[in-house]
């Protein structure tokens, strides 16, 4: 068995949710912040066996697309703020991290 842990944009998250549960994977989803950005995320957590890994990361791949999004960046805190200049960056977005684990036990109570 094997635990799917998919970290993937806040924008991507229904569409995920709807496709996942299509294929009967069930899911537990926790809102979090991403750290770089400091945007929504949705970390979705996947109980699956070992052979249904590589559909349920198909799902994933083909529902959490990539963008890129301009961004303002934030201010040094502490640092010389004379020199910084707020001009907005263009950064690459969306997408999924994710992370596959063994589990050893799993209970259901």
């Amino acid at each position: 068995m094997k635990m799917i842990i998919a970290v993937v944009q806040d924008k991507d998250s229904n569409r995920l949710t709807d496709a996942l549960a299509e294929n009967e994977f069930k899911t537990t989803k926790l809102s979090t912040t991403g750290g770089f950005l400091r945007e929504g995320n949705t970390t979705f957590m996947i109980g699956c066996d070992d052979e249904d890994v590589d559909g349920a990361l198909d799902i994933i791949k083909k529902n959490c697309s990539q963008r890129e999004q301009m961004v303002a960046p934030i201010s040094p805190m502490g640092g010389n703020a004379d020199s910084y200049i707020p001009k907005p960056v263009k950064v690459e977005v969306g997408g999924a991290t994710v992370f596959v684990l063994p589990v050893e036990s799993f209970f259901h109570f």
